[in-house]
């Protein structure tokens, strides 16, 4: 044995009860037992009065030289008013439409023609009014749709909702997240009590296709027919109806926009990437195309796979419903933080079973981080060089996932 007396053992932090800090600090992470629902409303309360001058200043600045994504609906409301839908898709009539904003910057249309449906009454307004309109009532209508996942957590929930950080990222881009996210939440919501109507909302997701990417196969899964066809006719009867309002030749235009998607994907600089939230878009700042393409193809089957096969395990449709929109974020190729109000849904669902049945270890302090995540990977994407947006989004698959296990774990509800 040797005669050198050994290291001391660093000093650790003891509390009167003697407990180390270490372990008090990692118990009170997993069960994160002292954020009761009034801790809950004063903290969405203080984030949702924070929105209030940063949207003041992103309206500034979509009304100034910055300009904004709004530029794409409102020009094409405004061409709408004064001449043949077509035109939308002419990037010549769109700058010289989007000028009289006065921002000097012009934003491609790349909607397809039933989206002119909401574009049309756009065009009636000043551009700075329409921005504003456009941008609040679509928080409201998304909001109204979107509390209806969390019924019963009172004024918690209400805040829990509304401060939800993907909705400021959908306004303050005067984006479509909101259109398509109460789309996707009510139409997941209502599918116990109508599929009719269900279906019917999953099929005006003919706005933005790449957003239902797994409704047909997850419909199917669940053997919700019904669904299945007033989807089908519900997508069918919106591009009718585009092609008997806009006229065939807004159709045979559209294609024109597929060469500015086309250009933007093509880029070689990793800006425009790390502004999307999807694993193509991360794969692609790190690997390159080729290894972009089949990573995303593979994520997409085994996130399609899981949303289909949790059917057998689900204990409700609200269940399989938030498996679905927590899927998508994954699933998609093309999405963009903006987008994301929709994950509102599958958030709300972890919470109602957390209070009913109480929470597992670390559930509580996971969901924290991705209601958090929209917005915080989105502004370290650019600074880091990195998009970290699929890493809360594979935790929130997964939390959904486990749901089916009978023995939760963890604090008493709440």
């Amino acid at each position: 044995m040797s005669d050198t007396p050994d290291t001391p053992s660093p000093p650790k932090f003891v509390s009167s009860e003697g407990a180390t800090f270490e372990a008090r600090l990692k118990a009170n992470l997993r069960t994160l037992s002292w954020l009761d629902a009034g801790r809950v409303r004063v903290y969405a309360a203080m984030i949702l009065v924070a929105y209030v001058p940063m949207m003041v200043k992103v309206f500034r600045e979509a009304t100034g030289s910055v300009g904004s994504d709004f530029l794409a609906f409102w020009g094409a409301g405004r061409l709408l008013q004064t001449g043949p839908a077509a035109r939308v898709y002419d990037l010549v009539a769109e700058h010289a439409a989007q000028m009289a904003a006065g921002t000097g910057q012009m934003v491609a249309y790349v909607n397809p023609p039933p989206y002119l449906f909401l574009a049309a009454p756009l065009g009636l307004l000043p551009y700075a009014a329409a921005w504003l309109v456009w941008a609040l009532s679509g928080w409201a209508v998304w909001f109204l749709v979107a509390r209806r996942a969390l019924p019963n957590a009172g004024g918690a929930g209400t805040l829990v909702v509304l401060a939800f950080p993907a909705a400021y990222l959908a306004a303050s881009h005067a984006q479509n997240g909101f259109v398509t996210g109460a789309l996707l939440i009510a139409a997941v919501l209502t599918l116990r009590r109508s599929q009719a109507l269900s279906g019917a909302l999953f099929g005006l997701l003919v706005i933005k296709p790449h957003l239902a990417l797994l409704v047909p196969f997850w419909l199917a899964a669940g053997r919700k027919w019904t669904a299945v066809a007033a989807a089908a006719a519900s997508a069918a009867a919106l591009c009718l109806a585009s092609l008997l309002v806009f006229g065939i030749d807004t159709w045979r235009a559209y294609p024109q926009s597929f060469a500015v998607s086309q250009t933007l994907m093509a880029q070689t600089s990793g800006e425009f990437f790390l502004r999307m939230s999807t694993p193509y878009a991360a794969l692609r700042v790190l690997f390159g195309t080729t290894a972009a393409l089949y990573g995303q193809a593979v994520i997409t089957v085994i996130t399609g796979a899981l949303a289909c096969l949790y059917w057998r395990r689900a204990p409700s449709d609200e269940a399989a419903g938030a498996m679905l929109l927590a899927a998508t974020a994954l699933a998609s190729p093309y999405l963009f933080s903006y987008d994301l109000p929709f994950l509102i849904m599958p958030i709300a669902f972890l919470i109602g079973m957390g209070q009913r049945e109480g929470w597992r270890p670390w559930e509580k302090f996971l969901l924290v981080l991705i209601w958090l995540s929209p917005l915080a990977t989105r502004a370290a994407a650019l600074p880091l060089g990195i998009n970290l947006m699929p890493i809360p989004a594979a935790a929130l698959l997964w939390l959904v996932w486990s749901t089916w296990a009978p023995a939760k774990v963890g604090a008493a509800p709440e």
